[in-house]
């Protein structure tokens, strides 16, 4: 694998050190360059963050598209797809974003000399990289998230969505899910290879261990089932319908608690109807936890549940990595059919499957577990086993950085 330079244009990234956004691309990064690659991110600003930093040895620009810098609230926070949704006024600082990308993009290529493009999702990364693949013969691989292809539908995003596709030398899904939604707009026979983001698999260190079992001590009631959510507080994770499934199960599992760990803009919706359904003390929000401690809350409980659905804008869970988070340290998992999460989460097997929209099925396999401690073990095994063999960091950067030799030594002037 060779010392090659890449630029990575990305919309979601961490800010600054400990911050809550999701760091999967901060953490491909590194693996990278621990092989061998230097790679360069190219990143929204956002208040309070730096333009220019060395964050965890990665050099980070980030490039301002709304003034003042309080005005850019269209990344992070859940994602621009969910900003644009809860406040349409973020819609007029799209262009702004665009424009103020593609000339970033632009001044980083005529300073420096990259080997390659790695944009990450379709809109705007891929359509930028696709037109500075032209303009600079650069190779371009690009990864697709699967929110990207689900989201912004519609005769206007389309024509956009096939030109950054066809723009690109490779392309990378996450699932097979996300591999079948870009085979239906491609023009051109591309080659599609599916690279799911990787995940830590280490087992837990003996101070996570500990941590754990502090949060279980608070939150665990007698033999009742401590059930685990983490992630984003928003409609589509499901925590509307996982609570209603705590509320079905209270009268036959009086002492059954719902962790709830995260944050999110539904925050206060899901709260008002805990409150509503008499759940106050079963259904407990931790807030706004870091990323580094999620991991312990998952461990403290039985089971986790994640019953992702279809958003009201297309989106589904292309790939979902908490759940490979959670199996990976032998928690037993409980989720829905949305999407790519059926490439981990087989039904039976790595974990149990339910249809989404559906709180009585989430009762009844979380029931199903709490009556079959065989089955917990059983899931919980080849959990681990999956996750550690399937999606670990090392497995998924080592794919990468195959695929960016591949692209680097064959491409020449942007042509396959």
């Amino acid at each position: 694998m060779g010392c090659g330079r890449v630029l990575c244009v990305t919309s979601n990234f961490p800010r600054w050190q400990g911050d809550s956004t999701t760091p999967f691309v901060l953490n491909l990064v590194k693996d990278l360059s621990a092989l061998g690659w230097e790679v360069d991110v190219l990143a929204p600003h956002a208040a309070g963050a730096a333009e220019i930093e060395n964050l965890e040895g990665i050099r980070v620009c980030r490039f301002h598209y709304a003034w003042p810098e309080r005005a850019e609230t269209l990344c992070y926070q859940g994602g621009a797809l969910v900003n644009l949704r809860k406040n349409p006024i973020n819609r007029i600082k799209i262009p702004f974003l665009v424009f103020g990308q593609l000339f970033s993009m632009m001044y980083l290529l005529s300073g420096r000399k990259y080997d390659l493009i790695h944009s990450h999702w379709i809109l705007p990364q891929g359509f930028n990289a696709a037109l500075m693949r032209g303009l600079f013969s650069i190779p371009h691989i690009l990864t697709v998230h699967g929110g990207d292809i689900f989201g912004l539908q519609g005769r206007l995003m389309l024509p956009f969505k096939k030109s950054a596709l066809n723009g690109t030398d490779r392309i990378t899904v996450n699932s097979s899910f996300t591999e079948k939604s870009v085979q239906r707009i491609l023009q051109k026979d591309k080659h599609l290879v599916r690279i799911p983001m990787g995940v830590n698999t280490e087992p837990l260190e003996e101070k996570e261990l500990s941590q754990a079992e502090g949060i279980r001590i608070r939150y665990k009631k007698n033999e009742g089932p401590l059930v685990i959510f983490a992630g984003r507080l928003v409609e589509e994770k499901g925590v509307r319908d996982l609570i209603h499934a705590i509320g079905i199960l209270k009268p036959k599992l009086k002492d059954i608690n719902l962790l709830v760990v995260g944050d999110g803009q539904d925050k206060g919706q899901f709260q008002d109807l805990s409150k509503s359904l008499g759940l106050e003390e079963r259904v407990h929000f931790t807030g706004w936890v870091e990323q580094k401690d999620i991991k312990s809350y998952i461990k403290a409980g039985d089971v986790f549940v994640g019953p992702s659905k279809t958003a009201i804008d297309g989106w589904v869970e292309a790939q979902g990595l908490t759940f490979i988070e959670a199996m990976a340290i032998g928690v037993p998992v409980i989720a829905t059919t949305n999407g790519g999460i059926p490439d981990a989460v087989r039904d039976g097997v790595t974990g149990l499957l339910v249809p989404e929209n559906c709180p009585g099925s989430i009762a009844e396999a979380i029931m199903k577990l709490h009556d079959d401690p065989a089955l917990q073990l059983s899931l919980s095994m080849k959990g681990i086993d999956v996750a550690r063999s399937e999606y670990s960091r090392e497995t998924c950067a080592a794919r990468f950085a195959e695929l960016f030799d591949e692209v680097r030594f064959h491409t020449r002037g942007g042509n396959t």
